[in-house]
């Protein structure tokens, strides 16, 4: 349930404010105005805004997935709560991811970004740390088990964030990718162990 509330909220947020330009420009993440105006709202809101159709379904068809996993597993974990700490790794996700993005713009007017990228990247990871042998499927075509994807996909978003070659915000699919590790180990520190002895006795 909480997973499909926070793709229903997204989808309607996001929705809303592509028929109405001002509130979308509100509410996206602009570093910019987050250190001169101080409207820090925009660190919570700029996750719930996307840029068209595609960003929005890629997001949260993403989202539907993994988090009907973390959801299940966090509810056999915690009971009633579980739903506290879904909500938690995906909000503060959002957070984290931005602040790098704060950090190397917030003197930069001209610079804004926008998604739930972050937040749905810590989901995937908190599943990867759980689930490191269960296949991530590219496309619906290529599925490659989380342990071997996972370090890739770092590899990759940390490259591209560096080259800023074009218009993704890959320091926050990095960036809460990494939350979504650490807020694992922070809920169960026993499951580093379960991860590598899942990845042991893999069979390829």
């Amino acid at each position: 349930m909480t997973t499909l509330f926070l793709i229903v909220f997204t989808s309607a947020i996001s929705i809303i404010a592509w028929q109405k330009p001002a509130l979308q420009e509100k509410l996206l993440f602009h570093p910019y105005s987050v250190k001169h105006r101080s409207e820090y709202f925009r660190f919570i809101t700029g996750g719930f805004v996307h840029s068209g159709w595609v960003h929005l379904f890629f997001n949260m068809f993403t989202l539907y997935f993994f988090g009907a996993n973390i959801e299940y597993l966090f509810n056999s974990m915690f009971g009633p709560e579980g739903f506290a700490y879904l909500l938690t790794l995906f909000l503060i996700g959002v957070i984290v991811s931005d602040i790098p993005t704060f950090l190397k713009y917030k003197d930069r007017p001209h610079y804004r970004s926008l998604g739930a990228s972050g937040g749905v990247a810590s989901v995937i990871f908190c599943s990867i740390m759980f689930f490191p042998v269960e296949p991530l499927c590219l496309y619906g075509i290529l599925c490659i088990p989380g342990f071997i994807l996972g370090p890739l996909f770092l590899i990759y978003s940390y490259y591209q964030g560096k080259k800023m070659a074009d218009n993704i915000n890959h320091d926050a699919h990095f960036y809460g990718a990494l939350f979504g590790i650490a807020f694992s180990i922070f809920v169960d520190a026993g499951v580093i162990g379960n991860f590598f002895q899942q990845v042991i006795h893999y069979q390829f």
